[in-house]
């Protein structure tokens, strides 16, 4: 797996502190799978999700990222489509799962 750390500023919102990137590659899809799960879980409310296809290229690409950890797969196989599908729609239950828990909890 390949790591780089950038720089990145914050919107006007949340003032311009710089913020320590770290990027990754992950070569292996299980890997990547159980990466972006428990990042999902630790960081629920944070969490951005990104799927992109370069048609120039031939390249799908699943970005699972929290503004500190960022996590990237990327292939050329036509047949991981499917798979990014179930993974997405799998993080997106998780996260739902996890926020209607939250919220219940702080309404208590």
């Amino acid at each position: 797996a390949l790591s780089l750390v950038g720089i990145q500023s914050r919107g006007p919102a949340q003032g311009f502190r710089p913020v320590a990137v770290t990027m990754t590659y992950i070569q292996n899809w299980e890997e990547f799978v159980k990466a972006a799960e428990k990042l999902c879980v630790t960081e629920t409310t944070k969490v951005r999700v990104v799927i992109k296809y370069r048609h120039c290229a031939g390249l799908l690409l699943m970005k699972v990222t929290d503004d500190v950890v960022c996590l990237q797969y990327k292939t050329d196989q036509a047949q991981d489509v499917k798979k990014f599908e179930k993974f997405q729609n799998q993080l997106m239950r998780l996260l739902v799962s996890r926020e209607s828990r939250s919220n219940l909890m702080e309404m208590d």
